[in-house]
């Protein structure tokens, strides 16, 4: 009703509303630098008359004052599914990026210590053995360099497999991450459910759900939807990977065993529903499992399939060229180099053992144990050696990919840090903003309480002083 006394209501509202405003202007400053924190602002509506008239009266009020409708937190959904999406991308081409630079590293071309340049010394070395066929010196020589190019060889097929171990285990460690993080999230939605089913403030659990559910699609490309009792629903390639408050588990089907050894298929995986059905087969898109298995089935065994048969052509040519050669003892050639399928550069070896058994000669000696100045066979084992520019090719292919990548990694990320930026802009505690908003509210809970004071004197003047006359 109208009136002196529902102006003290009045006023008591706003001093209500004007400390609810204090005290949000405050959590957003404790907060400023809280990861995740998404800065608050409170909700307030005018309290007028009632929106139900009576039948045989009506409201003579004016204006009640202010009450707040809540705490709302300054969140863009559409912006903030641009930036999951942004950050599954980042993700996977930062993690392919890093993986394939490692890989690059370990290859070191051009360089020292390189399958080039090894292959380029042994070659010489034949050269060299051509010209002094019956130096001891250059026998040795050639026999050692031969073991030389091997070890080239196996160490850039050790990296290799040392890698794809790597991203194997790493793929284990992710599938158990995403079923804890998809867990975390329902037992969020549930309690933040259960939480606004009783009017209690759900803000910082929702700050929780969006960390939770960015999480997700960092390691997934999961896409969300939010629900209507504000929880976040969390689906993986169509198949449903949160639901509420029950979350499916990730399983690896098939490629790496549960000591994360491989098993000869491609990584693939499978949801388990919470009612143990098994969903059909589903691909992370993005993020970090997406990356680690390209890695896995396409990258890396690219590579190894192109360094293997460099190793069979180099190899397989080398030894028949030996083959039609002899020894110092008159013995043939035979094998110089050997290695084992699938894995050639892996195993490749040098079965030679001694430096007699180097067969230089196109003709066999008539002295066993002495030989002869014969070289006829020294020309066919170094131009047996034509793997130079295949080799080339294979490794300026791999660094040309892993360039391309490093570029879109770097352009994704000034998408990425633009809508960082536009959500930082949007969610982000401004200390500037926030000081003016305590000092709007520290000056309007002053002026509602002069209202106060003011309604004050007039009921005082009202009650105590009304009808009395002056002597």
């Amino acid at each position: 009703m109208a009136g002196a006394f529902s102006s003290i209501n009045t006023a008591l509202s706003a001093l209500r509303y004007q400390q609810s405003a204090l005290d949000i202007a405050s959590t957003n400053i404790a907060n400023s630098s809280t990861d995740g924190y998404v800065r608050r602002r409170v909700v307030g509506e005018t309290v007028g008359a009632a929106t139900a008239p009576a039948v045989w009266s009506r409201s003579n009020e004016i204006g009640s004052g202010v009450q707040s409708s809540g705490v709302q937190r300054m969140i863009d959904p559409l912006l903030d599914a641009r930036v999951r999406r942004e950050h599954g991308r980042q993700t996977y081409l930062d993690l392919k990026a890093a993986a394939m630079g490692r890989v690059e590293t370990g290859i070191a071309e051009p360089s020292e210590t390189g399958v080039a340049k090894a292959v380029d010394t042994f070659q010489k070395s034949l050269d060299d053995l051509n010209n002094a066929p019956s130096s001891d010196a250059a026998r040795s020589q050639v026999l050692a360099n031969a073991h030389v190019v091997a070890d080239a060889f196996n160490i850039q097929a050790r990296n290799l497999q040392d890698e794809t171990g790597d991203q194997r285990a790493r793929v284990l460690s992710t599938v158990q991450e995403v079923n804890d993080v998809a867990k975390q999230l329902a037992d969020t939605n549930l309690t933040i459910s259960t939480s606004s089913g009783n009017g209690s403030d759900t803000a910082t659990l929702m700050d929780t759900r969006d960390q939770l559910a960015l999480r997700l699609s960092e390691l997934t490309g999961a896409t969300a939807t939010a629900r209507p009792d504000g929880g976040m629903d969390m689906k993986l390639n169509g198949e449903s990977l949160v639901t509420g408050r029950s979350a499916s588990t990730l399983q690896i089907a098939t490629g790496i065993t549960p000591a994360g050894a491989a098993d000869g298929s491609p990584v693939t995986f499978t949801l388990l529903q919470p009612d143990g059905v098994t969903a059909p087969t589903v691909a992370p898109p993005t993020g970090d499992l997406a990356a680690s298995v390209d890695l896995i089935d396409v990258v890396l065994p690219g590579y190894a399939d192109g360094l293997n048969a460099l190793v069979k052509q180099f190899a397989d040519a080398f030894n028949d060229a030996h083959d039609d050669g002899y020894d110092v003892n008159g013995g043939a050639g035979g094998k110089f180099f050997d290695y084992t399928d699938p894995d050639r550069a892996g195993t490749l070896k040098v079965v030679v053992g001694s430096t007699s058994a180097i067969a230089v000669s196109a003709v066999a000696s008539t002295v066993p144990g002495v030989g002869n100045n014969d070289t006829g066979n020294a020309g066919k084992l170094a131009d047996s050696i034509k793997i130079q520019d295949g080799y080339q090719r294979l490794v300026n292919g791999f660094g040309s990919a892993v360039a391309s990548i490093q570029r879109l990694a770097d352009n994704q990320v000034a998408m990425t840090s633009q809508v960082d930026a536009a959500r930082e802009q949007q969610t982000g505690v401004s200390i500037d903003e926030e000081t003016v908003n305590m000092v709007m509210a520290q000056r309007s809970y002053e002026a509602a309480a002069r209202v106060m004071t003011t309604v004050d004197e007039m009921l005082d003047t009202l009650i105590n002083r009304t009808g009395l006359v002056g002597r």
